[in-house]
């Protein structure tokens, strides 16, 4: 199999990203209100009005209307194009990051996933089963096509990903008497350990920790508190991403 020039592989990952993208600000809204994903047609929020094919690529139809609706003129949300340039994003950094182009549309994937893990957890406290689950068994299935030496690695990854997060969970629990860590992150973290390995955990988790607490010095002077809810599932996301793209 020929290999692509680094700079075309970019630019069809950064495209598919951006139709990724679309899918996953769709899902994101969808998923948590319990609407339909694939069969329901997009619509315009205001005034209801069906989209056409034409209102409905990624970036390029925002631009043209200007960030309006076509018929009614109200405004459209900046957070689809937002989420379908980072998807751009993350498809073009996989492309000329990694050097193996299987390897590197799987990473892609990957970051794709978690871009839709972090919208929910930011915007809901929410990571679904439904997506953490699939993402380890990826993970796995991966090491098992790509790597096949490194899946009893992959494979102790996601237990012990999973373990850690799930005893720190129940530990905190148990002092402080109330939950402190979701289920949800213990889920994440089981797919870290399947994509990365055991032994990438530490760092990981490390600069998950490390994100958190910046950001909840940054919000300090706001009235944050030892109560207040931060999305971890966020940090640890990006956290992983960033080391897959690492290698």
């Amino acid at each position: 199999m020929v290999a692509p020039p680094p700079s075309l592989f970019a630019v069809l990952l950064g495209v598919v990203g951006a139709v990724a993208g679309s899918f996953v600000a769709l899902v994101a809204i969808r998923l948590p209100a319990g609407r339909p994903i694939a069969l329901a047609r997009s619509a315009c929020a205001a005034c209801g009005a069906v989209l056409g094919p034409g209102e409905l690529i990624p970036l390029i139809s925002f631009a043209v209307q200007r960030g309006q609706c076509r018929r009614c003129g109200a405004a459209i949300s900046w957070r689809d194009p937002a989420v379908e340039a980072a998807a751009v994003a993350i498809g073009v950094v996989a492309a000329l990051a990694v050097a193996d182009p299987r390897m590197a549309a799987a990473v892609a994937v990957l970051g794709w996933a978690l871009l839709l893990l972090a919208l929910l957890d930011a915007d809901h406290f929410w990571l679904p089963s439904a997506v953490t689950l699939p993402l380890v068994i990826a993970g796995l299935a991966v090491a098992a096509w790509l790597a096949p030496a490194d899946l009893a690695d992959r494979a102790i990854g996601a237990v012990a990903g999973y373990l850690c997060l799930a005893g720190v969970a129940a530990a905190y629990k148990a002092v402080r008497g109330r939950v402190g860590l979701g289920g949800g992150d213990a889920k994440l973290f089981a797919a870290s350990g399947a994509w990365l390995g055991w032994a990438a955990l530490p760092v990981v988790l490390l600069a998950a920790a490390l994100s958190g607490i910046v950001v909840a010095l940054l919000l300090w002077r706001r009235g944050i508190t030892a109560t207040t809810r931060l999305p971890f599932g966020v940090f640890l996301a990006a956290a992983t991403w960033v080391v897959a793209v690492a290698g």
